[in-house]
């Protein structure tokens, strides 16, 4: 009889032990989860100065927070240092190049031998195509640093599209190239100015590699997620041990080198969809042209 009496209150120890731990570890979620909400908040201050496991952890984070905080300052220091850097040199080259292509088309305008003649256009092609550099490092730079924010909202897929093509119809109809939009449907969320942006420079890619006869076509596809515009061309296409490059800042594939351009419109495609939460992917094979296709998230 003593002997179950003497189990009995061990047992009932046992649970008294185990209900005191609960309650004990209860609280000590609790109070983590309060210092996490408060962390999140930018509330968080120490409250248990002892010996406690509890007030070690609050001080390793109120360590951590202040690291945090001062990072966060570093970086944004950073970027207002870059931003007032690329703000002084677009400033700075504008006036520059404006004046080669100004003293370029005076210089055209008087008598030169052919040589000159050469030279004259030389200079003014180099010329724009400086300005066309500064003015992609520019975007590429705000783009990255977020200095220019993209602001993505619903909206139809069509005007975009629309006025993207209207903008390189000339330049396809002036190389013997054919530029078929076909019917769009379906919208998406995105910034319109910089999706015609992005839209622009795959056009522009399109135009640039399809040869006089080619065909580049613009379409768009829904599908459940996303929505893609779709620009296909048939150019010369891409070796598949060059699709992963193309996309990276200042990349010129081995075949190109004499094509016009600065090998970064692909990259500021790929930054400005991202930043809309969105993604660009390219199928092509060599002699059968490329698809470049921009995907947008769905409402």
């Amino acid at each position: 009889m003593i002997g179950y009496i003497v189990a009995g209150g061990a047992l009932l120890a046992a649970l008294v032990i185990v209900a005191v731990d609960r309650q004990k570890t209860a609280r000590t979620i609790k109070h983590l989860d309060a210092m996490l909400e408060a962390a999140i908040d930018g509330r968080f201050t120490e409250e248990t100065f002892d010996e406690s496991r509890l007030s070690a952890l609050e001080s390793r984070l109120a360590r951590y927070l202040t690291a945090s905080t001062l990072s966060a300052r570093k970086v944004q220091e950073q970027k207002d240092q870059i931003s007032a850097l690329i703000s002084d040199i677009s400033h700075q080259t504008k006036t520059p190049v404006a004046n080669l292509q100004l003293y370029a088309q005076l210089l055209a305008e008087q008598p030169l031998t052919p040589q000159g003649t050469e030279c004259v256009q030389a200079i003014s092609a180099q010329a724009e195509k400086l300005q066309t550099l500064i003015e992609a490092l520019v975007k590429t730079s705000r783009l990255e640093n977020g200095i220019l924010a993209v602001h993505p909202e619903p909206s139809e897929l069509a005007p975009v599209v629309d006025r993207a093509a209207a903008q390189y119809a000339p330049r396809a109809s002036e190389k013997g190239i054919t530029l078929t939009v076909t019917p769009i449907e379906g919208n998406a969320v995105f910034d319109p100015k910089w999706t015609e942006e992005a839209l622009c420079n795959l056009l522009d890619n399109g135009a640039k590699y399809t040869p006089p006869g080619g065909v580049v076509t613009v379409a768009v596809k829904n599908y459940e997620l996303f929505s893609a515009i779709q620009v296909s061309d048939t150019g010369p296409g891409i070796p598949e041990t060059e699709q992963a490059k193309i996309f990276g800042r200042f990349y010129r594939g081995a075949g190109n080198y004499r094509e016009e351009g600065v090998g970064i419109g692909l990259y500021l495609t790929r930054k400005i969809a991202e930043k809309q939460g969105g993604y660009v992917k390219v199928e092509s094979m060599p002699g059968k042209g490329s698809t470049f296709s921009l995907f947008l998230p769905r409402p």
